[in-house]
């Protein structure tokens, strides 16, 4: 079973939801931190245009009311910036957008600047993980170059997310199915889906599309706005 060691609503998606299919759930989630601006991380983005990322994804929560800003931290040195390690721990609603789980994880791992991400998420804050980000967030976390697993930053452990479950190879979930850690549960979400834990820790799938749960009691897909009990 899956462990949370946080209080703030978390988003853990597929990699391609920030689409109209999300507006009524990234509408509700807003109202419920009670934030004014969002704050859009694209380190796991750095080499894949970060600037239209980080564009695309404020796009949508402008489009719901938001204000978004933009934590430019693609490299090591950035993350260790003062003024951005300030404005992750005093932000209401973190966004970590898609791309390359390792570079992230590289980035992130041992700075003041995730140390920050946790303290606001501690207090309340909602984080959005998608894709890459959703994948460091867990521990295990599976390696997507084979399908294996390695280690993530265990925001919530014993669960490990496989993103945009509906369109990557068969033999990449197989394999990932195959190496499963017994007592890991492993999360097959839809690239436009979302699996969500609010802060009493009720976990839901939400989004388009659905999510896969594959654990020591079996596999079981829920289909958007489901309740999952079995994490």
């Amino acid at each position: 079973m899956a462990t949370d060691k946080t209080r703030g609503t978390l988003t853990l998606g597929g990699g391609a939801e920030f689409t109209q299919g999300a507006q009524g759930l990234g509408k509700q989630l807003l109202e419920a931190s009670g934030a004014k601006e969002v704050l859009v991380i694209p380190t796991a983005s750095a080499f894949e245009h970060p600037e239209r990322i980080a564009e695309h994804v404020g796009a949508f929560f402008k489009g719901l009311g938001a204000k978004p800003r933009v934590a430019m931290a693609l490299n090591r040195s950035e993350v260790e910036e003062a003024s951005l390690v300030d404005l992750v721990r005093t932000s209401k609603f973190i966004v970590l957008t898609d791309g390359s789980p390792m570079h992230l994880r590289s980035v992130l791992k041992g700075s003041k600047f995730f140390e920050a991400l946790v303290a606001a998420h501690s207090g309340g804050a909602s984080v959005w993980a998608s894709g890459a980000g959703a994948m460091v967030l867990c521990d295990p976390m599976v390696d997507q170059r084979g399908g294996a697993y390695t280690v993530g930053f265990g925001l919530v452990s014993g669960l490990a997310v496989f993103p945009h479950h509906d369109t990557a190879p068969a033999h990449l979930w197989e394999r990932s199915a195959e190496l499963r850690p017994s007592e890991t549960v492993l999360a097959g979400v839809d690239e436009s889906a979302m699996l969500v834990r609010d802060p009493s820790g009720e976990w839901r799938a939400m989004g388009l599309g659905s999510v896969t749960l594959l654990g020591p009691s079996g596999e079981k897909t829920y289909a958007a706005d489901s309740v999952i009990r079995t994490l």
